[in-house]
């Protein structure tokens, strides 16, 4: 399932950002690529320890916590500390797919990556290329969105950064690890909460017929959601 959740910033939030970055340190994307991935990998990231990308990455993490069509569609349990990067003069990085288990950063516990999420801080016209092509069971998906607005992937899916002919792609990305792992039943809560939202407008806040649905999600949620 793709999730698209868009104004994840304002423009003026990603105008911020943009010009707080400037000052980050930048190092070669390929660092922390896998023993596989680091041949098809060409970027630019901020360098982990940096205080900008640390300062922008926590006021971040608090935004996706206040996001009712983030907690919905991802359940997270935990979420990896956002990394940004940057695509410019060709860079790309090739068809890989993400490690199935991160060490936390600072802590002796691993996050299971669940969804991948990238965050676009560029918008479309500043670039070409570097599409965001994700392989589905309906082909692949070509995700390009506008400055602000994230999406939400499995990661489980095998998918790639197309090259960067022209201007400067910069996006922000993180992994999320979900209260319930299997994604079929992470989509069917998605599908229930998302009624559930829509049928509760303009009904009384004690709607009988509601607390029955929420009472229906919680108990799958209750049967599904890993300890």
């Amino acid at each position: 399932m793709l999730t698209v959740i868009e104004q994840v910033l304002s423009a003026d939030e990603v105008a911020h950002f943009r010009q707080r970055l400037r000052a980050a340190r930048w190092v070669d994307g390929r660092a922390t690529a896998g023993t596989r991935a680091v041949a098809v990998k060409q970027n630019l990231q901020v360098e982990r320890e940096d205080p900008v990308g640390r300062e922008l990455g926590q006021a971040l993490l608090a935004r996706l916590g206040r996001l009712p069509l983030f907690v919905s569609a991802s359940l997270a349990e935990r979420i990896w500390p956002p990394v940004f990067n940057a695509y410019r003069d060709g860079g790309h990085y090739g068809l890989h797919s993400d490690a199935a288990l991160m060490l936390l950063p600072g802590a002796e516990r691993s996050l299971r990556s669940d969804l991948s999420a990238t965050l676009f801080l560029s918008s479309p016209e500043e670039y070409e290329g570097g599409e965001l092509e994700i392989e589905t069971s309906f082909g692949a998906q070509a995700v390009k969105l506008a400055a602000g607005d994230m999406v939400l992937y499995p990661s489980s899916s095998l998918h790639r950064v197309t090259p960067v002919t022209a201007g400067e792609r910069v996006c922000a990305i993180t992994w999320i690890q979900s209260a319930v792992a299997d994604a079929s039943a992470r989509a069917l809560l998605f599908d229930l909460d998302q009624g559930i939202q829509a049928l509760s407008v303009g009904r009384p806040a004690d709607d009988p017929a509601i607390d029955r649905l929420v009472h229906v999600y919680q108990n799958l949620l209750r049967r599904w959601a890993t300890p």
